[in-house]
């Protein structure tokens, strides 16, 4: 029988509908007033299931542009599948306006390849050299772009729109934190914590799927985390200076 853990690390940076491709599907809209997005209170499910046909080399390629997206690391590896499913390929040329600051947000992009310039109020004030991600904070907060994403070489882009990205990743992340956060009100060594406080620390934390009979820790080695049982029995054995191993 598996366990799952949650853990805190303090290392380096975890039926279906076959759409036709919008015309307008970059084209760019002012940005109106609106309410901030709140997952919790979204509790429609019946959306159908986005998905973009990909070639095995489009999809080994977007793989490795989300590995490191921090804002799908609560996501399982189900829900992480329906993300690549429902993100589509952009090609970009030199000098093309990808998104523009002060207009709606329409789509979550992550770069593969090319270098992307970050200008606000007309002021370049960086780059993304052939990863990273922009387009997330309008999405989620229901604000006009802050900033505008100009592509400085040919490059190519992976897109998640609107409905997805807040079905998907801010839904669960919602869920995801709710779950973390009764996990650590459980803790005693946590019963300080402010809710703010216990929120973030959920926010932090990154579930592990363990078999029985795999080590978690072990004695001696240098600590690079602390782990919270989510669900599962775990085993603690401790060795003595004589070489006794005792469970705890």
């Amino acid at each position: 029988m598996g366990f799952r853990v949650s853990s805190l690390s303090h290392g380096p940076n975890h039926s279906y509908l076959f759409p036709e491709l919008p015309k307008n599907r970059y084209n760019r809209r002012k940005s109106v007033s609106a309410e901030r997005y709140d997952p919790e209170a979204d509790d429609d499910d019946t959306e159908e299931r986005v998905v973009f046909p990909k070639s095995d080399d489009q999809r080994k390629r977007l793989q490795a542009a989300v590995k490191n997206i921090l804002i799908f690391r609560a996501l399982d590896q189900e829900q992480m599948q329906e993300v690549l499913d429902a993100m589509f390929e952009k090609k970009t040329q030199p000098g093309e306006h990808i998104i523009e600051q002060g207009d709606d947000g329409d789509n979550f992009y992550v770069v593969d390849q090319g270098v992307y310039q970050i200008h606000v109020n007309n002021k370049n004030v960086g780059a993304y050299d052939n990863q990273g991600s922009f387009g997330e904070l309008a999405l989620m907060y229901n604000t006009p772009r802050a900033a505008t994403i100009i592509s400085a070489s040919e490059g190519i882009i992976w897109a998640l729109d609107r409905s997805s990205f807040r079905r998907i990743v801010l839904k669960n992340a919602a869920r995801k934190r709710k779950v973390y956060e009764n996990l650590l009100e459980s803790v005693p060594m946590l019963a300080s914590l402010t809710p703010y406080e216990r929120m973030n620390l959920a926010d932090a934390l990154v579930r592990r799927t363990y078999n029985a009979g795999d080590q978690i820790i072990r004695q001696g080695d240098e600590g690079d985390g602390c782990y919270f049982v989510e669900s599962g029995v775990v085993r603690i054995a401790m060795k003595s200076q004589v070489g006794n191993i005792k469970s705890m």
